[in-house]
């Protein structure tokens, strides 16, 4: 099964955060990353830009409107994601848990459909 494991973080914390810290960061993802390659279960992932460099597309009466920043305004936006093929539920899980720490502050595990609105 694949699933979606969406990291959230505090952007101001991550500007904020010291060399060594991001050492820290990069450290686990560099292992997370290679154990996921070995067991073949990594199938993609990406850290993503800041929310201010993004924009949102809302359905609108005349059509689309784009508006400057994330979707929510909540503190703790989408960082970063990785996509996952494992065997369970309990396996993405347990795959999730080693993202969350002083950074990643909220991790969802979300499973993938293979056709948009196919269970």
């Amino acid at each position: 099964m694949k699933y979606m494991v969406l990291m959230y973080a505090d952007p101001a914390a991550t500007a904020a955060m010291t060399a060594e810290e991001r050492a820290e960061v990069f450290g686990r993802h560099k292992a997370l990353h290679r154990d996921l390659v070995d067991t073949g279960e990594l199938l993609n992932g990406a850290g993503l830009a800041y929310p201010v460099d993004t924009t949102t597309l809302r359905r609108g009466e005349d059509g689309p409107t784009a508006s400057e920043g994330p979707l929510t305004g909540a503190v703790e936006q989408l960082t970063a994601y990785y996509v996952i093929d494992c065997e369970s539920p309990e396996r993405a899980r347990t795959i999730a848990e080693r993202v969350v720490d002083f950074h990643v502050v909220a991790v969802e595990v979300r499973p993938v459909h293979d056709f948009f609105g196919m269970g």
